[in-house]
């Protein structure tokens, strides 16, 4: 079976009808290039700064109106969203396709649906290139596809992050085969840069078939709901194969890939919103992977004694909690940026400051599923891992995890090789490394959250810890087991040798004696305690075994 049309009848049609729009302005302008040319400096000036505010207008009003009509801003409302105001540079705003047949060599429009350039985002360069839905549907032609390789390949030279804001109708159908090696050109560029610069993808519109691979490639990509799509086949596509019905919001919308696949590593409710946090999200980065991340003055003292996290952490393993609190008390100025906040929910992962330098937080979330490791806590947090490893993110992980998820269906699923991930993840950073056990820490889990034994620099311990093997009550009745059933009195006997093993073995000191915690701490200390190893850490150096790659499970 051979399926040719990925993105569904609504983008296509989207796209046909706004190509139709801008045929007469093209045809236009067509007409205008066989009028004589101006003969001296002053007019010749005039006419560049008329074909210059064409090219700015983009499509025709009704376009316009019709963008604004499904509630989604102007290619360049959203860039001026994104940049510092006035700082943004365009370059190629006058490109224009070379196709012919279809009719494509009767519409023209300058920037070819697609506007590129740089600008400053808190006074640091970041480079960009935007879909202009107005013009063909934002859809991917030759000289759209070179005028963004262009771009892509500047952002790599100078060493600056890229975001790309995608509204598109995917790949050009009028331009065949050369559209689709426009997306080659891009996807092999996301994986040159990756590591290197951060890549940024913000979904304001569709996104269809190839094109959702280069977002996929990138480090971050973020959705608004109501305007936001992403899928390999549309709606009609899925139906006609394999007769399910679907919309295109439940199929790719922003609250899917938010909390159900994990594609969106944020969703927000507009556009707006949505580009403020990808301007706070660069305020945490590096521009690139030979730099640290940018410190900022902090009036949070370092030595800030965090006394409420003795009430907010219940004594008892088994009573749940909210670690975001935890955080809150921890970080700077109660201020951090999490990622996936809405998928796999029993891990989180956010960017935060401690003294003003940013470090990236890993830490079970007891109040979800009560923080254990599953296939999705462990992707999760493995790719946040690799992330802030790349550029250079000091890692804080914050420990309270009963163990990896139990059950035929994780198995099935491959938790093996998926909790495998995390484990790579971690043996592999080189950035400075803290692990904070809160309370409990069984098993398995235990060594994969950023254990001593897997390399982290330091380990600290509350005095709630309970580092063992797995659950005194779980030990006892297998370790106990023969003496626990020749009891006149099993239950007794089993809650009797369940304290001794406690006693034994799982006491908060038991892990600190054998030199696995280096030290046991004052929960109200935890904040002073990190920014101190942190800072002590800063010019941590390893030289790992010359390889080409590694290769991690999949």
């Amino acid at each position: 079976m051979t399926v040719t049309d990925s993105s569904g009848p609504r983008v296509n049609a989207d796209a046909a009808a706004f190509g139709k729009e801008r045929e007469s302005v093209a045809l236009a302008d067509e007409l205008a290039l066989v009028a004589p040319a101006p003969t001296d400096s002053r007019a010749r000036v005039d006419e560049l700064h008329t074909l210059r505010e064409e090219a700015r207008a983009g499509g025709a009003q009704r376009a316009t109106d019709m963008q604004r009509a499904r509630g989604k801003l102007t290619v360049r409302e959203r860039l001026d969203l994104l940049f510092d105001e006035g700082t943004f540079t365009e370059i190629e705003p006058l490109r224009r396709h070379r196709a012919a047949g279809f009719g494509l060599e009767n519409r023209r429009p300058y920037t070819d649906g697609v506007v590129t350039g740089w600008g400053l985002v808190e006074g640091r360069t970041v480079f960009a290139y935007a879909h202009d839905f107005r013009i063909f549907g934002g859809s991917l032609g030759e000289a759209h596809a070179q005028k963004i390789h262009k771009i892509m390949d500047l952002a790599l030279r100078a060493g600056a992050p890229l975001v790309s804001l995608s509204d598109g109708a995917g790949a050009r159908i009028q331009e065949g085969v050369t559209a689709l090696a426009g997306y080659g050109g891009i996807f092999q560029r996301n994986v040159r840069a990756s590591g290197v610069i951060p890549q940024i993808s913000v979904i304001l519109g569709p996104c269809a078939g190839g094109a959702t691979y280069s977002p996929a490639l990138t480090d971050f990509v973020f959705m608004v709901r109501g305007i936001s799509q992403m899928y390999i086949t549309g709606p009609d596509v899925v139906q006609t194969v394999t007769g399910e019905e679907v919309t295109h919001d439940d199929l790719g919308g922003a609250a899917v890939h938010g909390s159900v696949s994990g594609a969106a590593h944020g969703v927000y409710d507009s556009e707006a919103e949505c580009l403020e946090e990808v301007r706070y999200l660069l305020s945490l980065l590096p521009s690139n992977n030979r730099e640290t991340p940018p410190a900022v003055e902090s009036a949070d003292r370092a030595d800030r004694r965090c006394d409420a996290l003795l009430d907010l952490v219940p004594a008892d393993p088994t009573r749940s909690f909210d670690m975001r609190d935890v955080i809150d008390e921890i970080v700077d100025d109660q201020d951090y940026f999490e990622i996936h906040p809405s998928w796999a929910t029993h891990i989180i992962c956010c960017l935060a400051r401690l003294d003003g330098h940013v470090v990236g937080v890993v830490a079970n979330q007891p109040a979800s599923q009560a923080g254990v490791l599953d296939i999705e806590a462990a992707e999760k947090a493995a790719r946040f891992v690799q992330h802030c490893d790349a550029f250079s993110i000091p890692l804080v992980t914050l420990v309270d995890v009963p163990g990896f998820l139990p059950g035929v269906e994780q198995e099935h699923g491959g938790i093996i090789r998926h909790g495998a991930k995390l484990l790579y993840a971690y043996c592999n950073a080189t950035v400075p490394r803290v692990q904070v056990v809160l309370r409990k820490a069984y098993g398995g889990a235990y060594i994969v959250m950023d254990s001593r034994s897997v390399g982290a620099d330091l380990s600290f311990a509350w005095p709630t810890n309970e580092i063992a093997v797995m659950g005194a009550e779980g030990a006892a009745s297998v370790v106990f087991r023969r003496e626990i059933a020749e009891a006149p009195d099993p239950e007794a006997a089993r809650a009797q040798l369940v304290k001794e093993y406690k006693h034994q073995l799982m006491h908060p000191y038991y892990a600190a004696e054998r030199g696995l915690v280096d030290d046991v701490i004052d929960p109200a200390d935890t904040r002073s305690v990190l920014v101190d190893a942190l800072a002590m850490l800063r010019a941590k150096s390893v030289r790992l075994p010359q390889r080409k790659h590694g290769n991690p499970p999949t």
